[in-house]
């Protein structure tokens, strides 16, 4: 198998059903905005220590759904033979959403927005919260052009406020407590 194709050569590329589009296209924005913040969950894998260990798992299944949402992003839904695939199999949404009940349960309560940072893995948690974010936004511009999978931006807009729970968990774990921004009025009640 050859990796170059050399189609990108003239600034375009193959999606789903053989069709070539531009390399600056809504839908590979979409999709490669996935894919990055696929790499960027890859990375936080590495940061994980003894202590955060245990988010490993997880932070795999996501990089498995993230295969999964930038398929479909990549799928125009214009054939048959090719359905969407996010969702099928089983309920992301529930899922990040019992992993934020969990940790907010168990890590102090804030009421102001707080710094990004503490630990490497917060850190980079955070990252992946602002990459997430970015990609919605791409995601949206997206929907507003052409037919998606719905499930995707709904998971991608929870996964963000997963990555803010991971962070802080992350912090607790290692006893590293989030620093508020100072300028910030209470917003959480």
């Amino acid at each position: 198998m050859k990796i170059y194709t050399k189609t990108g050569d003239k600034g375009q590329t193959r999606i789903i059903n053989k069709h070539i589009v531009s390399k600056d296209d809504d839908r590979v924005e979409a999709y490669g905005s996935v894919d990055e913040l696929n790499s960027q969950v890859g990375f936080t894998i590495t940061t994980l220590t003894e202590k955060t260990a245990k988010l490993q798992p997880e932070l795999e299944e996501i990089q498995q759904l993230l295969f999964d949402a930038g398929n479909d992003l990549a799928n125009p839904g214009d054939n048959a033979k090719r359905p969407f695939i996010f969702g099928r199999d089983l309920d992301p949404l529930k899922w990040l959403e019992s992993r934020i009940d969990e940790y907010t349960k168990v890590v102090p309560q804030v009421d102001k927005f707080i710094l990004p940072g503490g630990t490497a893995t917060a850190a980079a948690l955070h990252v992946d919260r602002t990459v997430t974010r970015r990609t919605e936004r791409r995601i949206v511009t997206l929907q507003g052009k052409a037919e998606i999978n719905s499930k995707v931006l709904v998971f991608i807009n929870r996964l963000s406020d997963y990555f803010f729970a991971a962070a802080r968990y992350a912090n607790f774990l290692e006893g590293k407590p989030d620093v508020q921004y100072r300028n910030s009025r209470r917003i959480f009640r």
